[in-house]
């Protein structure tokens, strides 16, 4: 939000998390280590088959299969590539489908906006002035000029006025005029407005 950087592309990738330990056995496991989003997508199965190790979160996965490895009561949840010695259970997640989005950035002047490719998606992140009604505003241009919002997440602004930042994905092209007329309108209702970036939609 802070850069000049725009999203021109977007990658989704099958997660699969596996439980990787240095002897290859769940018992008297105290600790698993992992990222905080590992730890939730996999709390179902670590409730069932460790309830009570010790969940601790770490900077990423790969610090965890590294931590895990000096240490013969702890275990990680990682890629099958980051394993030095044993993967203990495979395909751990509790969402067989798992996936998660990455986004391609760069600055404008490296790759412009990509032209529309009949898919796209538009990134927005915008706030409103804190009165009622204002969020139900913001989608009343998306709704007249039939855009629809395929994300709509709230993050705090963090300036300790309980005021948030609106991160939007839309379906569509800013070239299409629908689009065009739906971001305008929307545009002047916000009191921060920015287009993250628009790109082709990842198979």
């Amino acid at each position: 939000m802070h850069t000049p950087t725009h999203v021109v592309g977007e990658v989704s990738l099958l997660v699969r998390h596996n439980l990787l330990r240095t002897s290859n056995s769940l018992d008297d496991i105290e600790a698993v280590l992992a990222h905080p989003q590992a730890l939730a997508q996999c709390q179902a199965w670590l409730s069932k088959h460790l309830p009570h190790a010790e969940r601790r979160p770490v900077s990423s996965n790969a610090e965890g299969a590294r931590l895990a490895t000096t240490n013969p009561a702890w275990a990680a949840l990682s890629s099958e590539r980051a394993a030095t010695q044993f993967i203990v259970s495979h395909a751990i997640q509790d969402d067989a489908y798992n996936r998660t989005r990455f986004a391609i950035i760069c600055l404008p002047h490296t790759l412009q906006t990509p032209p529309p490719s009949a898919k796209d998606c538009t990134s927005l992140v915008v706030s409103v002035p804190n009165r009622p009604g204002a969020v139900h505003d913001l989608l009343v241009p998306l709704k007249t000029h039939g855009v629809s919002m395929t994300r709509f997440e709230s993050r705090p602004a963090r300036t300790g006025q309980w005021e948030y930042y609106f991160y939007i994905d839309l379906d569509g092209h800013p070239a299409q005029p629908h689009v065009a007329r739906a971001l305008e309108e929307l545009r002047s209702l916000c009191a921060f407005y920015k287009v993250l970036g628009t790109y082709p939609v990842s198979s």
